[in-house]
């Protein structure tokens, strides 16, 4: 089974599917906490969280992972998610002194992983987690990702390859949606919640009416979940998933994410949050396919 071990030392890996949006001016972080579910105003010069921009109905344009960088306020998502994101974001930029823009050219992205790796960050880094002119975002325990000006120097460590960190961050139960699933989803049915993508005290943003119901109303009834199981062809997202029920089977959900070698993957995906731990899944296309659910590092709380 494609169940990834993390490296037993630290690990770079290039990652070519993230994008990094930058806010500039005064005003930016004002700006960026009427927008976001995450408390951007907690976040001193080198912090960061993960979070998510919803419509006004509360349905994810993007989850992301926001650092404040110091002069700037970056915001590292799936590259797929900016063309229709970005103009989201900036529609109510006109009315505040903030640049907001696409700064995926300057910047370059990479994962962290491996025993010992807060160990190692604070040897080469020190206390804050400003570096070579960018900065690291912790993700999950000895897990980061790393952004950088593009003339940085990189950190002298052995590379990894793409497809083994976004199989790391599956089996996290970090969430990574892409454009699509933009509309589809709440943030709580990607469990931005649990890994502190969502502030219920910070006042009001873009979809927090929706948000706070799921809360406090038990209005959401679905949560995203990690599989694993054999596939019989190429799997890709917002590919449909069925649920068996005795000799039946019933549309669940679609994969949100995937990795997969030969016949093997782990996949994450929006299902109902009462199904049971030993339910089998399947590829709807992919008839003799099985998955099966994989318990997630973290509780859920809506």
């Amino acid at each position: 089974m494609p169940v990834f071990t993390i490296p037993s030392s630290p690990k770079l890996y290039p990652l070519t599917d993230r994008a990094v949006i930058s806010l500039t001016g005064e005003e930016r972080v004002k700006y960026l906490q009427g927008q976001v579910t995450c408390d951007v105003t907690s976040l001193a010069e080198g912090d960061a969280c993960a979070g998510g921009h919803c419509d006004s109905k509360g349905k994810l344009w993007a989850s992301f992972w926001l650092a404040n960088q110091g002069e700037q306020l970056l915001l590292v998502l799936n590259s797929s998610l900016v063309a229709r994101q970005l103009p989201e974001l900036k529609k109510f930029a006109v009315f505040a002194k903030t640049d907001i823009e696409d700064a995926s050219a300057q910047w370059q992205v990479f994962g962290l992983a491996g025993e010992g790796l807060s160990h190692w960050l604070s040897h080469e880094a020190g206390d804050g987690n400003l570096w070579q002119g960018g900065v690291i975002i912790p993700v999950a325990a000895e897990h980061a990702l790393l952004v950088l000006p593009k003339d940085a120097t990189l950190p002298d460590l052995p590379t990894g390859e793409e497809q083994e960190w976004q199989g790391l961050m599956i089996q996290a139960g970090l969430p990574d949606m892409s454009a699509e699933h933009q509309g589809d989803y709440i943030p709580q049915m990607l469990n931005l919640q649990a890994i502190g993508g969502i502030s219920f005290t910070k006042g009001c943003y873009m979809g927090q009416e929706t948000v706070a119901r799921a809360k406090y109303r038990g209005a959401n009834k679905k949560a995203m979940f990690i599989l694993q199981g054999t596939a019989t062809a190429q799997v890709t997202v917002n590919q449909d998933l069925e649920l068996q029920l005795g000799e039946n089977w019933r549309r669940a959900g679609t994969v949100l994410s995937v990795c997969q070698q030969h016949d093997q993957c782990v996949l994450t995906s929006v299902l109902n949050k009462d199904l049971d731990a030993g339910t089998v899944l399947r590829f709807k296309d992919q008839p003799d396919s099985r998955l099966q659910l994989l318990p997630l590092p973290y509780q859920l709380e809506d």
